[in-house]
């Protein structure tokens, strides 16, 4: 198509997608660069829980309660004390009067999501957690246009469905290299069990934007820490018991305990930095090379099968990546606001206030998250 109609119907489709930021110099900027850098080590966080975690197995130890214990106590001892230090509206002891329950509810969430995702396990095959793990990211999209107001551009749509065709590449690779492991005991149960855990996932890393852009990391760990001792002890202490005891503790046993929980650590320290950086979907969005990154160490520790497949799904899987974080997302209360305070006629004056309502309910102690 050619002449003024063919360049004006370019122009809208560039702009409706965002795509006028489509110089390489603003694409690869540095920013983007250190958010990709960033996510990649996130990768290999989860990807030293999932070594230690297969070695556990291998070694007869499947106590994915006490697992996630320890890192909670990590949490606790670090965190949730650094949180005791604090004074004024910041203080542990207000921050946990005021907003307990809703850092109650946060914790079960992220609790229950570690919990569920690791008993599919039992019920169900490799490949189909892999597969349906990845509804966590549409269903984040969802709650961050609900309750974050983030809008999203038709970019950010495709850029999402290229990082999912890589994720089915890396499954087609994982079934032609025979790594189609798990159960089938109960595949509808287990199923169900991996959507669950993608919906807790969801709610847990869209109250860890929320507060983390709003509030503070070290509120957000430190009551992380706290709640997620209590919930995973009491149910260390309901389900687990006889599993403990029935390990035989060694040095060898010790070290892989201590691996996956200074992961898990590190994951937890370092994921709302990444979040705050960019945001929750972002980074669920990177995580998905974390299975790649697994295979990698696999093809070494464990003897896995290469195939190409697994390189063509990292290099797709990271174009989806780079185009989602190419444009910015647009967050709906902000812009609101901006354009109600650049408006000064008269007749605005109440969509101002309610304007104004919202800037201070999200500054104080997170009110503005209204579904807690």
């Amino acid at each position: 198509m050619e002449g003024p109609a063919g360049d004006s119907l370019c122009g809208k489709w560039r702009n409706g997608c965002g795509l006028y930021r489509d110089k390489l110099k603003d694409i690869f900027s540095w920013q983007l660069l250190k958010t990709i850098a960033m996510g990649q080590v996130l990768s290999l966080l989860i990807c030293g829980t999932a070594g230690s975690c297969q070695y556990l197995a291998d070694a007869g130890v499947e106590t994915p309660m006490l697992q996630s214990f320890l890192n909670y106590a990590l949490l606790l001892l670090t965190y949730t004390l650094t949180l005791c230090t604090h004074k004024g509206d910041a203080s542990f002891l207000k921050v946990l009067r005021t907003k307990w329950w809703k850092y109650l509810v946060m914790g079960l969430a992220d609790v229950e999501a570690n919990y569920t995702v690791v008993k599919a396990y039992q019920f169900t095959t490799l490949t189909s957690i892999q597969l349906l793990d990845c509804f966590v990211i549409p269903v984040l999209m969802v709650l961050s246009w609900i309750f974050l107001k983030t809008r999203y551009r038709p970019v950010h749509f495709v850029a999402v469905m290229v990082c999912l065709v890589g994720v089915g590449a890396m499954v087609g690779a994982d079934i032609i290299s025979g790594r189609d492991q798990g159960s089938t005991s109960d595949v509808v149960l287990g199923d169900g069990l991996v959507l669950l855990s993608s919906v807790l996932y969801a709610v847990s890393n869209l109250c860890q934007e929320h507060t983390v852009k709003n509030l503070s990391r070290v509120e957000f760990l430190g009551m992380m820490g706290l709640f997620g001792t209590l919930i995973s002890g009491v149910q260390l202490a309901a389900l687990e018991i006889n599993a403990v005891k029935a390990i035989k503790w060694d040095l060898y046993i010790c070290m892989l305990f201590a691996v996956y929980a200074l992961c898990m650590y590190a994951l937890y320290s370092f994921m709302p930095v990444v979040v705050k950086l960019t945001s929750a979907t972002a980074v669920n969005l990177s995580l998905l090379t974390a299975d790649l990154f697994s295979l990698f160490c696999g093809l070494l520790l464990f003897n896995y099968k290469f195939s190409v497949l697994y390189i063509i799904s990292f290099v797709i899987i990271m174009m989806g990546f780079i185009m989602f974080n190419a444009i910015p997302t647009y967050s709906a209360l902000h812009g609101a606001a901006a354009q109600e305070a650049a408006d000064p006629r008269p007749d605005h004056a109440s969509d101002r206030l309610l304007a104004a309502d919202g800037d201070a309910r999200r500054t104080e102690t997170g009110e503005a998250f209204t579904f807690l």
